[in-house]
Formats: C-alpha cells, structure tokens, sequence
C-alpha cells in the first residue's frame, strides 16, 4: 500500500503562493491517480485536482481552475500542487489520496490517504 505524505501548508496572506508536494512511500505512482482535496469543516471534502502519473493527464475542479496547478516528479516520486492568488476561502486541510487507474474517476475510489496539510490564508 502506498503511503502519502503531505508538506508545504502554513499560513500565508491574500493574494499569496503555495506549493503543496505528496510524497509516496512503500509503491510508486506508477499505477495510480494522485488527486488533491480539501476540507474546510463543517464543509465535506472536495476534489481539488488529480494527476494520471503514466500519462501526466490532468484534471481541476472548475472552481480553482487558472488558480491551481498540479505537477509530478517522477525522481522523487512526489506530487505537487500549486497554487496561486490564495483567497481567505481557500483555507482548509489539503490532502493527497490515490487511486488505481481505471477505478471510477470518484472520492470512494481513492484508498489511501495522507494525512493533511494546513492551509491558512488571512485577508
């Protein structure tokens, strides 16, 4: 099972940058589908972006779309998220999760989660 760990969260003001990364441990993406989500309670989580690591197909949430972008590096066997022009609405916990490829393109497919990281953004 692949492990994920996810860094790069803090707090940050309006109009700011950041670059969230998930690195994996115990398998590589090879695979998977690596999807970033985010949680603001009481809000369920949401679907933020994902990558298909053998192809590098990617998908947005129309919501960040032109705000977000999601790459890979497949030496470091990490995923990276960024994502600009923070808004105080963006803060929640962003997490990384995956998925095996061809499994239905859904929040119940991902099976392995990380553990969060902190997004804060102060207007």
């Amino acid at each position: 099972q692949v492990q994920l760990v996810e860094s790069g969260g803090g707090l940050v003001q309006a109009g700011s940058s950041l670059r969230l990364s998930c690195a994996a441990s115990g398998r590589t993406f090879s695979n998977y589908v690596v999807g970033w989500f985010r949680q603001a309670p009481p809000k369920e989580r949401e679907f933020v972006a994902h990558i298909i690591w053998s192809t590098g197909s990617t998908s947005y949430a129309n919501y960040m779309k032109g705000r977000v972008t999601i790459s890979r590096d497949d030496a470091k066997n990490t995923v990276y998220l960024e994502i600009n022009n923070l808004k105080p609405e963006d803060t929640a916990v962003y997490y990384c999760a995956v998925r095996r490829a061809f499994t239905p393109n859904n929040i119940q497919s991902y099976n392995s989660w990380g553990q969060g990281t902190q997004v804060t953004v102060s207007s």
